[in-house]
């Protein structure tokens, strides 16, 4: 039988992960407020080239960001969801204990070291 952290453990890393969750949340929305694209002037705004492409640029900006944030949102609720099941800190591909320096650094981590460098290749 494969080991498993003990559930006073995972408690508060349920509790770090979901305030990590809504942080990113409130961080999303943040952007996209900052998003020109999203200011409803623009429409009546006939705007120079040069303020066009500041736009264009923030818009490419706020939007890689929003990107960046829903994948780390995503990864947090894989691992809020191992929590609740009681396979926190257990790799999802080998079925091994992931390692605690790992989880101390990326609390969030569903795949040992091991297993995520294989999915990047």
């Amino acid at each position: 039988m494969t080991e498993k952290f003990p559930a006073n453990l995972l408690t508060p890393v349920g509790r770090f992960l979901q305030n990590k969750l809504e942080l990113l949340k409130k961080r999303k929305k943040d952007i996209s407020k900052e998003d020109p694209f999203n200011d409803p002037s623009r429409v009546t705004d006939n705007a120079a080239t040069d303020t066009e492409a500041d736009e264009q640029f923030g818009h490419a900006r706020t939007s890689a960001l929003r990107k960046e944030l829903s994948r780390a949102m995503v990864q947090i609720r894989k691992a809020l969801t191992r929590v609740r099941l009681g396979k926190y800190g257990i790799c999802e591909e080998c079925g091994q204990m992931i390692d605690t320096d790992r989880l101390i650094i990326y609390p969030e981590a569903t795949l040992c070291a091991k297993d995520s460098a294989k999915r990047e290749k």
